[in-house]
């Protein structure tokens, strides 16, 4: 049997040609969809046909109703090794495979660097300007002989540290589970959350969110914080309270906030995130880079190709 493979959430319509599918083509036949219904009952009416299902990241939530409507599918490959947007429970229970991917590590610490040398230096206003005509606007921030904290030192959290070492930043972190032995073997020092917040001039998010992360940076945590300081959000939107973040830079009570990730996605075109000038807000981009896809959509074949001959690899269920 022919396997009718479909490859959706390809937003950039980069799929097709950032990786070779022929080693496919001997079992199956790949469709590249590039609509995007948010209801379940289209996404039914449009899936229905495929054995195999390739999605990027969260983008299309896979529930049980919508899991239940798809009575062909068996093989659901997601990039990553994380994908809260699966019922893994209901796929399991209707026999659908579930297996994910590594992870280029380098692109989303790349970008959370992106976005603070970007908002510490104005470069958005800075180069807007300069197309328009004008020249210099206002006097950058500097980052040597600041403090970075970082909140959630895991693989990403590391990295964000180390450049911010680089730089001639004194790191700190805190989350619930770090040891001051763990901080201290990447030479970070651990505080309280309290202290966290107090004294850092950049905040850089680097949770994994779950319920015990969700909202936690919330009015009380954004009323610690410096008013000049500057709050990054490269792990996912709902880890920080957005109406305690909102009114904290309406009412300039915090410096600004550099943000890749929001609840919901992608972020409505009326929401004031898009609008407050002290905010540099980018769509989401911490793992779209040129090797990430690569890894993702080259190890969704591999996965297909293993799965094919009857065994899951790197399995989430």
């Amino acid at each position: 049997m022919t396997l009718k493979i479909a490859v959706i959430d390809d937003w950039q319509q980069v799929a097709r040609d950032v990786v070779d599918w022929s080693p496919v083509q001997g079992i199956g036949e790949v469709t590249f969809v590039h609509d995007y219904p948010a209801d379940t009952a289209t996404l039914s009416q449009r899936l229905a046909g495929f054995e195999v299902i390739c999605v990027m990241r969260e983008r299309t939530r896979f529930d049980a109703a919508l899991l239940r409507s798809l009575p062909r599918l068996k093989l659901l490959l997601t990039g990553g090794m994380r994908n809260a947007a699966i019922d893994l429970a209901a796929a399991s229970s209707l026999g659908i495979q579930v297996c994910g991917t590594d992870s280029y590590k380098h692109a989303a610490p790349e970008l959370t660097w992106a976005l603070i040398m970007a908002h510490t230096r104005n470069l958005l206003a800075e180069a807007t300007s300069l197309r328009n005509g004008g020249w210099q606007q206002g006097l950058g921030g500097d980052l040597h002989g600041k403090t970075l904290g970082i909140l959630g030192l895991g693989s990403i959290g590391q990295r964000v540290a180390q450049f911010g070492q680089v730089f001639g930043m004194r790191v700190i972190a805190w989350s619930q589970n770090l040891t001051p032995e763990r901080a201290a073997e990447v030479g970070v020092t651990l505080v309280s959350k309290q202290q966290l917040f107090e004294q850092a001039d950049v905040l850089s998010v680097h949770l994994v969110l779950s319920e015990r992360s969700r909202g936690l940076v919330d009015a009380q945590a954004l009323g610690w914080m410096k008013p000049a300081a500057l709050l990054v959000n490269t792990a996912r939107g709902p880890i920080v309270d957005e109406a305690a973040l909102i009114a904290a830079l309406q009412q300039g009570r915090l410096g600004g906030a550099a943000l890749d990730v929001f609840d919901p996605e992608p972020l409505p075109a009326d929401h004031p995130l898009r609008h407050l000038p002290t905010v540099l807000a980018t769509p989401h981009l911490g793992y779209v880079s040129r090797n990430n896809y690569r890894q993702f959509y080259g190890q969704m074949i591999e996965d297909l190709l293993a799965w094919h001959a009857g065994q899951a690899l790197r399995p989430l269920n």
